[in-house]
């Protein structure tokens, strides 16, 4: 029986069925490279079905991925036998930019064959994200996956590659904690408030200021299950616009400390040179609170809020040094948990290229059987003559003699390919056989 993989070759327009890994990475990233040159090597998302079909074409490339992120633009290829399909992707991308080779090669990074699966494993997993453990990259390889199948570059080996790639990415996340740190400051204020309120559900948040930050932080709060959202800003203008925005209530400046007064978390940005809340401040708001706590999150520099506020029993404040201290904190767990998931990755790639050696025995494999076969049919074919009228017995007898006559000879040669194919010189056995006995 035909592997599922070699019958996807055989059926595909990339060529007869040839399970020989030749793998190829040709790409750069925020590591090897500065923006400016990762914008002029972006390929957009509607320029992708074009750009694949120019890599289709391309000498030497039988499958085909293209990924472009504003971090990573790579190229993951199978090359033709013989071939290096790293040299044809610089030349690849160098042709479709219109740019000189040399003046991209200081900016590439190149991989083959193991390295480059490797490679994509970790892409795909996060280990090489400029945030280890974001979720996003995830997404982008398999819209990049998605776009390569619809183009037919992508549905031999090297999608075998990709969909071991998102398992792979699915164990590091579940068996790892690389995801589950917060890692912004806008996710570490959402963290921190969690840790002082242990819920989010119907607490109510102040935003003072517009500040971005702020703006990103009252929008993860919001998600994890606060109740209601007041907006204070000077430009009362801006502050019904981001009401509207997060279906929240606008209120004049003047107002601030009536606000207060009905706000569990307090998120300020204002940009003001002094501080609008004093230590003085803290005792009248919570007063009024009837002494409920009130967490501060003070993104603003200069400060908004007088540090001496924390002083005050249930006033819970910190500032954008704090919550850099818990990214940094979170940051360092991930680089961590990140060690795990790199051992995971090698075991994976260790797995996937031994199912792959096995895959590359299975054409010769069937065609050792088929052409046994044949020499056995066409041997009782020559005699039939010869033997005469035979009962049902007979037949029965000589196609029993014949196959397990076949069958032993089978034994050791397929043995020994099977045992070959975890070898990484496997192609040398393989070649051996089907000289032997004269396979196409």
């Amino acid at each position: 029986m035909r592997s599922k993989v070699a019958s996807d070759l055989r059926t595909s327009d990339l060529g007869p069925v040839d399970l020989e890994m030749n793998f190829g990475l040709v790409g750069l990233s925020h590591k090897s490279a500065p923006v400016e040159i990762r914008e002029r090597l972006a390929i957009p998302e509607a320029a992708l079905p074009q750009a694949l079909e120019a890599l289709r074409r391309h000498d030497g490339i039988r499958e085909g991925l293209i990924l472009s992120t504003c971090n990573r633009v790579e190229v993951f290829a199978r090359g033709r036998p013989g071939g290096n399909p790293a040299d044809s992707l610089v030349s690849f991308l160098a042709g479709y930019h219109r740019l000189p080779a040399g003046e991209l090669k200081p900016h590439l990074y190149q991989y083959a064959q193991r390295d480059a699966i490797r490679h994509v494993f970790r892409v795909t997993a996060s280990l090489d994200s400029m945030v280890v453990g974001e979720p996003q990259i995830l997404g982008q390889v398999k819209n990049a996956y998605a776009a390569a199948r619809a183009a037919g570059t992508a549905c031999g080996l090297l999608e075998e590659v990709l969909m071991r790639a998102f398992s792979v990415a699915k164990k590091v996340r579940s068996e790892t904690g690389i995801a589950q740190s917060a890692v912004s400051i806008s996710y570490a204020a959402v963290e921190l408030a969690r840790k002082i309120f242990g819920s989010l559900e119907g607490k109510h948040m102040l935003l003072v200021g517009a500040g971005k930050m702020s703006e990103l932080a009252a929008r993860h709060l919001l998600r994890s299950g606060a109740a209601s959202l007041m907006i204070v800003n000077r430009s009362l203008e801006r502050a019904e616009e981001l009401a509207e925005a997060f279906g929240g209530q606008a209120v004049p400046f003047e107002r601030l400390f009536d606000s207060l007064a009905h706000a569990d978390i307090v998120i300020t940005s204002t940009g003001a040179p002094h501080f609008i809340l004093k230590k003085e401040d803290g005792p009248r708001i919570l007063a009024r609170r009837r002494n409920r706590p009130m967490f501060f999150i003070d993104i603003a520099v200069p400060r908004d809020v007088d540090p001496e506020l924390n002083k005050i029993d249930n006033i819970f404040l910190y500032d954008i040094d704090d919550l850099q201290q818990v990214v940094e904190a979170n940051l360092a767990e991930r680089r961590h948990e990140a060690q795990r998931g790199e051992q995971i990755i090698e075991r994976e790639v260790d797995r996937f290229l031994a199912r792959a050696r096995t895959l590359e025995v299975v054409p010769t494999i069937v065609s050792l059987q088929e052409r046994l076969e044949e020499v056995r049919r066409g041997e009782i074919e020559r005699l039939r003559a010869r033997l005469g009228d035979l009962s049902a017995e007979q037949e029965q007898a000589i196609e029993a003699l014949t196959r397990g006559i076949v069958n032993k000879i089978l034994h050791e040669p397929i043995t020994h390919l099977k045992s070959a194919a975890q070898e990484p010189d496997s192609r040398k056995a393989i070649d051996l056989i089907r000289r032997i006995f004269n396979l196409k």
